[in-house]
């Protein structure tokens, strides 16, 4: 029995992956756990130019999760390729760039600095707003997705994970479009749109009024459709929102994911990621499982 496996061509330890934003670049949490022992490690959300984030509170605990409106601060992608992605490649796990923008042509410029870089995969975030259509999301119209894993299929030679929103306007057929357009796997979900109000100060708590909502509270909604986009692409899909336990993880696996993420769950409990390895060998031993890929709804 194994729990190796491929992801889009590369090989995986494990299918437990640490999503973006919430592992930094790996070292952060190297004195908590054994970073080796994982799948892979998506990088902080990176952009072509640093970012210094959005002002005023950047988090809020909710009732079962919480809310950020960090802004993707990060030290830009050429500072990632010569500072931070030298470090992560002795870590040991799998590396995926995560590269968000605020034009095409940023995400073009970004993904061909990459396109030389020792990394893995591209993971490619269209959860940004459009600085050049209001503000609206990159990744809520397929139209508009298109227009941006189309330019970055041209400039990027190497496996792409489009990282899907749960806020666009149908997910399955966000899924179908970037597909065509040139993705070779799916990830999803992304955060979902909350909103916190300061009743002592009676105003919301963040600046730009809504922010991310992550954790246990979007779980049953990312697996529905992780559920629905497995039955819809011909491609792996990865499933992430909400997972905190192994047995979070097997649902996933069971709707179709080919691997997982782990994201808010590390801030409570460091361990989780393993904890979740480790869990998900027990399962497989317990069903007579040889392979991750055998982890199917009947």
């Amino acid at each position: 029995m194994t729990l190796e496996t491929t992801l889009l061509g590369v090989p995986l330890k494990n299918p437990v992956i640490m999503a973006s934003g919430t592992f930094g670049f790996g070292e952060e949490y190297a004195s908590f756990l054994d970073v080796s022992r994982l799948g892979g490690i998506c990088s902080k959300g990176l952009t072509l130019y640093p970012r210094e984030g959005n002002y005023g509170p950047r988090m809020w605990e909710t009732p079962a999760g919480m809310l950020n409106s960090v802004g993707l601060q990060n030290p830009g992608v050429e500072h990632f390729i010569r500072h931070e992605l030298p470090a992560m490649r002795k870590l040991g796990p799998a590396v995926i760039a995560n590269l968000g923008g605020g034009t095409i042509e940023e995400y073009v410029e970004g993904a061909r600095l990459l396109n030389s870089a020792d990394i893995d995969m591209l993971e490619l975030n269209i959860s940004c707003p459009n600085v050049k259509e209001g503000g609206a999301n990159f990744g809520l119209k397929p139209a508009i997705a298109v227009q941006v894993v189309s330019a970055v299929r041209k400039v990027f030679s190497g496996p792409i994970l489009v990282k899907l929103s749960p806020n666009a306007e149908n997910i399955v057929e966000m899924a179908k479009a970037c597909r065509r357009a040139g993705a070779d796997g799916i990830s999803l979900i992304n955060t979902l749109l909350g909103m916190a109000i300061d009743i002592e100060k009676r105003q919301p708590v963040f600046r730009n009024i809504v922010a991310g909502l992550s954790g246990p509270a979007v779980r049953p909604v990312a697996l529905r459709m992780v559920y629905d986009v497995a039955r819809a692409v011909d491609c792996p899909v990865v499933g992430l929102g909400g997972i905190a336990t192994w047995q979070d993880a097997v649902e996933f696996l069971l709707a179709g994911a080919s691997a997982i993420q782990v994201g808010t769950a590390v801030f409570q409990n460091p361990q989780a990621p393993l904890e979740i390895i480790d869990g998900i060998r027990t399962y497989m031993e317990r069903h007579g499982f040889e392979h991750v890929s055998e982890i199917r709804l009947r």
